[in-house]
């Protein structure tokens, strides 16, 4: 995911919704932080902006389908946040090498609305992959608004996780029983080290007579070994008609001869897999 004109489209927005006077305060505070190279104005500026731009929803886009626009919209984006993301944005984008280290530091002393501001549009940010450590280390936080504002509806994981971060996350949001679904590239960033730890995960869940959510299976087919094909034969045999289903998509999608087979032997199902009338969206 390739997001340009950031700045731009962010400025648009902000001038649409703020009148002239917080706009020219807004503006000459960044010129003059970039101009001057001052710490202290950007943390003074950063805070103050609470004061200044009100966080509500905003009612006006600018015209014209571009990424910046539908990204704020999908993440419910208030006028506070892309304040502050724009003025983060705007200084590294003038000099990243001072800039940098000062951005951090703001992420480290940020409140939990501030943090879950940064989390939620660290993809907008120039060079985001330098702030991955920021990313991980928001999987280790208990507070579900901290956590769901990197793992559900944020392309930041599929884009800069390896496979060890990625798999830790899809893990915890179950186990916080997140909705899997928001998950970004979940088919396209499925491995078999993760196939594993969702086996032996709903095995531990099946021993304690616990359920498992069916939309957690959704990475499993493309990676089905014996020990899945019978973990599959068991959502077969659920009386949970969301378990058949994934299932039958998991096998639908695997070259395991056994899988295969095994959807062959419930044809209602197949039938429905063939009608279209099965789907991820449908089990969600």
């Amino acid at each position: 995911m390739s997001i340009e004109n950031v700045s731009q489209e962010l400025a648009k927005t902000l001038h649409l919704h703020l009148d002239n006077d917080h706009l020219k305060w807004m503006e000459g505070k960044i010129d003059s932080i970039i101009e001057d190279k001052s710490s202290k104005d950007l943390y003074l500026t950063y805070s103050l902006m609470a004061s200044k731009i009100n966080p509500i929803p905003l009612d006006k886009m600018p015209s014209g389908e571009n990424k910046v626009v539908q990204y704020l919209e999908a993440q419910n984006a208030n006028l506070l946040q892309i304040g502050r993301v724009y003025l983060l944005i705007r200084v590294l984008e003038a000099d990243e090498n001072f800039f940098f280290n000062k951005v951090e530091n703001i992420i480290q002393v940020s409140d939990t609305g501030e943090l879950e501001t940064f989390l939620k549009f660290l993809v907008l940010m120039p060079n985001s992959g330098n702030y991955r450590n920021v990313a991980v280390e928001a999987l280790r936080t208990n507070i579900a608004t901290i956590f769901d504002a990197i793992s559900l509806n944020n392309p930041y994981p599929s884009m800069f996780f390896n496979d060890q971060q990625w798999n830790q996350m899809y893990l915890k949001a179950a186990f916080m029983e997140r909705d899997l679904s928001l998950i970004t590239d979940i088919e396209a960033r499925a491995n078999k080290d993760l196939v594993r730890i969702i086996s032996d995960y709903a095995h531990e869940r099946w021993a304690a007579s616990r359920k498992v959510d069916p939309y957690f299976w959704r990475p499993v087919g493309r990676f089905l070994n014996d020990t899945l094909v019978e973990d599959m034969n068991r959502l077969f045999l659920s009386e949970d008609e969301k378990e058949n289903m994934a299932a039958a998509l998991a096998c639908s999608i695997s070259e395991n001869p056994k899988a295969k087979a095994l959807l062959e032997n419930y044809p209602q199902i197949k039938n429905k897999l063939d009608q279209g009338l099965i789907s991820w969206s449908k089990i969600n």
